[in-house]
């Protein structure tokens, strides 16, 4: 314990003292937020919960509670570890919230923060009717396996692939599927893209692959350094993996199936890359953006460009 830990712990008393005080360092600190929460006072709550061994939703019952010394001094180092290794509080607390689940994360895989979990609550209604039976669903570059699981739990009737090219990942993901009890509806597969699943056809393909354009990668918050990079990256303009998915996926749907792809701030460079092709971009009303539809229809009517445009 450091003599200045010593000080401030005498000068902090409640979880509201320390919630207070966390959220004001880390903003003196100017640190970076976007791995599950977006501003520093929920950074606060997250750590300083898990510090006291609650879950956060208890936070306003719990705020004018007073911490014994080790949970002061616990708090304290965490808001420490969060301000000097610039660490999201999600890899502090090995955990994460996708679809209103949680999920185990560490640094093999990127933190869950999709805005498709949005699409996925909804069954992707409109997208797809109410009333039709989705038998079968890949999530390609699965990493932690949050689309995979949240998508098994909206859809508890179909079957989940999921395909990651890092076995690290997938030793996550199986984590998590086993901890949602999954292991006999969602499946972890090691693929580079589609080749492990050249016979299967889907209903539905969601997809969060790599997409961050080598500007922003070299421009990245430090927070982004604990996370895989392999996992956000693709080259020059984003768009080396997601390439290759608009080539190939029109063979792995069924006759009526969709694709659901991510490709966030890239989305400007997949619309100079493809001016002929109609994506149909979802809306959120919990913020997000770059997440395009299309159809197996409009993937086939589209194939020779995609071709075409696969980085050789």
């Amino acid at each position: 314990m450091t003599q200045q830990h010593q000080e401030l712990a005498k000068q902090l008393f409640t979880l509201g003292d320390f919630v207070r005080f966390a959220a004001s360092e880390f903003n003196r600190a100017d640190l970076f937020f976007g791995h599950g929460n977006d501003n520093a006072w929920d950074e606060a709550i997250t750590l300083m919960m898990f510090a006291v061994e609650l879950p956060s939703h208890l936070t306003e019952h719990i705020m004018q509670c007073r911490l014994t010394q080790d949970e002061k001094l616990a708090c304290l180092a965490l808001i420490e570890q969060r301000i000097e290794q610039q660490v999201p509080a999600a890899y502090i607390t090995n955990q994460a919230y996708f679809a209103g689940l949680p999920f185990y994360v560490d640094e093999r895989t990127l933190v869950p923060r999709s805005p498709i979990a949005e699409w996925i609550e909804k069954r992707f209604f409109p997208l797809i009717a109410k009333e039709k039976a989705v038998h079968r669903i890949l999530d390609l570059c699965t990493g932690s396996g949050c689309i995979a699981i949240a998508c098994a739990h909206y859809f508890p009737e179909a079957e989940v692939d999921a395909l990651d090219l890092s076995v690290d990942a997938l030793n996550v993901a199986q984590i998590n599927i086993e901890n949602h009890g999954l292991t006999e509806q969602v499946i972890p597969i090691q693929s580079d893209i589609f080749t492990s699943v050249e016979a299967l056809k889907y209903d539905l393909i969601v997809t969060n692959p790599p997409y961050v354009d080598q500007q922003d990668v070299d421009s990245l918050p430090a927070e982004f350094t604990h996370e895989p990079e392999m996992g956000l990256g693709s080259g020059p303009d984003g768009l080396d993996i997601t390439r290759v998915i608009l080539a190939q996926a029109a063979q792995h749907l069924t006759e009526d199936g969709l694709l659901i792809c991510e490709v966030g701030n890239s989305q400007v460079h997949l619309e100079a890359v493809y001016p002929e092709v109609g994506f149909q971009w979802l809306t959120f009303e919990r913020g997000g953006h770059g997440v395009f539809c299309l159809s197996k229809a409009q993937l086939q009517q589209h194939q020779e460009i995609f071709n075409q445009r696969v980085k050789r």
